[in-house]
């Protein structure tokens, strides 16, 4: 993935534009939720977003882009990646936030 320079104002956008996505905040910083499931937070470094994305795809996205999706020892075991989003691209983000809302509890 190219060098994109995702903003908070358009993570906000692309995460709102999705049906019954809400935002609010977690660990202080702003996050989006599905009903009551956490799908994306910006992590409280202010340079990687937490995207809740199941096993398979973070695996899949680590092998694949190891400059964009990374994971901090605080994720490790949980279906979550780490990205950065000045290598991430609206509709990359809007396409791996639409499948975390498809993924089972």
């Amino acid at each position: 993935m190219a060098s994109r320079k995702l903003s908070l104002s358009a993570i906000r956008r692309v995460a709102l534009s999705l049906p019954g996505v809400e935002e609010g905040t977690s660990y202080g910083t702003p996050a989006w939720r599905a009903g009551k499931r956490l799908l994306a937070r910006l992590h409280q470094d202010g340079e990687s977003i937490v995207l809740r994305i199941g096993n398979e795809t973070r695996d899949h996205l680590l092998r694949a882009d190891p400059e964009t999706f990374f994971v901090s020892d605080r994720y490790r075991g949980y279906p979550m990646v780490q990205a950065r989003p000045d290598r991430l691209g609206a509709a990359d983000l809007g396409k791996l936030l639409a499948r975390a809302i498809s993924l089972r509890p």
